[in-house]
């Protein structure tokens, strides 16, 4: 008899671990980048449950200024931020806990930064105003260097008060690390800049936009040789094929974000797509809705549906690793949403989980 309760006790154990291992696993951490000119102070973190969709209240992490985007590093480590102000920096920081530990800030060379990127060795910065950014090396404790590589931009574009001279606003590595790619939403084109020893060489320009699209952010299909790039000022997605040798796009459709009946100003910030590579999503801010698109064998979308994002200003959005969910940052109404994400017709549904930060603008698991 006594045997048997403690093979019953040790039973029991076990399954308490184990439920306590599931659970614990289905939380994950997120990193809030915020504007600090109203109540934020820096980057915030919140548990996140990825069975549950439920939020942890957030804390502040580090006070930096103006961290409106980040990049992590693939093992963890360390945490890269912007700060965009008039005089642009990067700042590194550990990353243990919930807290984040200064290691070094450096210049951008240029104003505004709003967009950072990474991998192993490099982060790329992107700098709006200025229209000018870079790769800076990064070393094996996280520290970051000078400007190792630079570039500037220069022209304008249709739209004389958003395109009056060149504006970086996107600086994203290839899958496969042999070129960056630099969007400009003031003179309308996507560019690409080969990298060889940790360095750019010169661009070319992987894509033309129409006149006055103003691109902004760009995402890479996961199976197929297709890229999708979103226009803040026309409110579009433009489908592209890449030549992964060339480093060049060739546009094959543009459709618009925005419902056909929708009368008012909206202007597109982010865009993402599904790992399976069946459904995109991107942010429209003005109508503050999250536009969902299928996408067919031969690349091109769909747009399936649009969905309120219940607030304000809809700038950067984030699926969960599980991709069970998708979070929206809220910037005006001070809100970070979670959505229920279904697999098969890629459509959202609000879960009433949020959280309240001043001036959300970047979500990073």
């Amino acid at each position: 008899m006594n045997y048997l309760k403690c093979l019953l006790i040790s039973f029991a154990v076990t399954l308490l671990c184990s439920c306590s291992t599931t659970k614990s696993s289905s939380t994950m951490s997120l990193l809030v980048g915020t504007y600090t000119d109203a109540d934020s102070e820096g980057i915030y973190i919140t548990s996140f449950d990825e069975s549950e969709g439920t939020f942890t209240d957030p804390t502040l992490a580090v006070s930096t200024e103006n961290p409106s985007f980040l990049a992590i590093s693939d093992d963890r480590r360390f945490v890269f931020a912007v700060n965009e102000s008039n005089e642009g920096a990067v700042s590194a920081f550990a990353f243990e806990g919930n807290e984040l530990t200064l290691i070094k800030s450096v210049s951008t060379f240029g104003a505004h930064p709003c967009f950072i990127d990474y991998q192993p060795g490099l982060v790329a910065v992107a700098n709006y105003s200025s229209g000018n950014g870079g790769l800076l090396s990064v070393s094996e404790n996280g520290s970051l260097s000078k400007a190792l590589s630079e570039f500037q931009h220069y022209g304008s574009g249709a739209n004389l008060e958003r395109q009056e001279s060149p504006h970086a606003h996107f600086a994203r590595f290839s899958p496969d690390g042999r070129f960056l790619y630099v969007i400009d939403l003031g003179i309308d084109q996507v560019l690409a800049y080969p990298i060889s020893d940790g360095k750019i060489g010169p661009a070319s320009t992987a894509l033309t936009m129409e006149p006055g699209d103003g691109p902004r952010h760009l995402d890479f299909h996961p199976t197929m040789d297709y890229v999708y790039v979103i226009s803040e000022l026309s409110n579009t997605i433009t489908v592209a094929a890449v030549d992964h040798q060339s480093g060049k796009f060739r546009a094959m459709d543009r459709i618009s974000t925005l419902p056909d009946d929708f009368i008012g100003e909206s202007y597109c910030a982010d865009i993402h797509i599904s790992s399976d590579g069946r459904f995109v999503y991107g942010s429209n801010r003005g109508h503050n809705s999250i536009a969902i698109f299928a996408v067919g064998e031969d690349g091109l979308l769909n747009l399936q549906t649009t969905e309120p994002t219940k607030g304000d200003w809809p700038r950067n959005f984030a699926l969960s690793p599980n991709e069970q969910f998708l979070l929206v940052a809220n910037q005006n109404s001070n809100n970070v949403v979670a959505f229920e994400r279904d697999k098969k017709t890629g459509l959202l549904n609000f879960t009433g989980n949020e959280i309240t930060i001043s001036k959300p603008v970047c979500l990073k698991f």
